[in-house]
């Protein structure tokens, strides 16, 4: 019996050290969709075309675009893939592009290959709706955009990134009204799953209270 886990949420909520953690801890895969949106529109912003291009224009250019996923890294056109997709940036592309039902189409027929028949936390914002509908865990993050804010600052001033709090603020924000309002696999959460506010929470609690849900939902645990 496959456990399949959906962790979905908005951008800075902890879905990523949380489905990392979570993962490592239950020894089953891990996936980071958020990754692929965002080496998409690193990948087409570099490569000249606009979010706002058409989509069969878009469609053209991923024809030339490959990627796998192999032991927890990301290749494209056989290169791993390292911090340049995770930059504030490359999340504002990832946003922006991934709107667009060529990329969307794309990315969502890759993810539902990855994912089929085996145990996964797979993460991202449309995981319970749309890449795996048949998840028996499905958790939703949230957190204020103060928050979500105020822990991508810490992040990137970790690794010696300097910007603005107030730009980053504003560009979560932004990225909640594009993911929400797209009309293509919005942001929202499934009907079955469970919202756990991160806010004032530490990443121990959250991991502690999705492992209780994961325990009454997947009787084992097993690749």
């Amino acid at each position: 019996m496959y456990c399949k886990i959906a962790i979905d949420g908005p951008a800075g909520s902890g879905k990523t050290t949380v489905a990392k953690e979570l993962a490592r801890r239950l020894n089953i895969d891990y996936l980071d969709t958020g990754a692929m949106y965002r080496i998409v529109g690193l990948y087409l912003k570099e490569s000249g075309i606009g979010p706002d291009a058409d989509e069969e224009e878009i469609q053209k250019k991923l024809e030339n675009l490959f990627i796998e996923y192999k032991d927890g890294n990301y290749l494209v056109n056989g290169k791993i893939v390292g911090d340049e997709i995770r930059t504030a940036e490359a999340g504002v592309y990832a946003s922006q592009y991934g709107a667009n039902p060529a990329v969307r189409n794309f990315l969502t027929n890759l993810q539902k290959e990855i994912c089929k028949n085996r145990s996964i936390v797979a993460e991202g914002r449309d995981i319970g709706t749309v890449v795996m509908p048949d998840a028996q865990v499905k958790i939703f993050l949230v957190a204020s955009p103060e928050v979500r804010a105020k822990r991508r600052y810490e992040e990137l001033k970790a690794k010696g990134k300097e910007i603005s709090f107030d730009i980053l603020l504003n560009q979560i924000i932004e990225r909640d009204k594009n993911d929400t309002s797209r009309e293509i696999a919005p942001l929202v959460k499934a009907p079955d799953a469970v919202e756990i506010d991160t806010s004032n929470m530490t990443i121990e609690e959250v991991i502690e209270e999705i492992l209780r849900i994961v325990k009454n939902k997947c009787r084992v645990i097993d690749n």
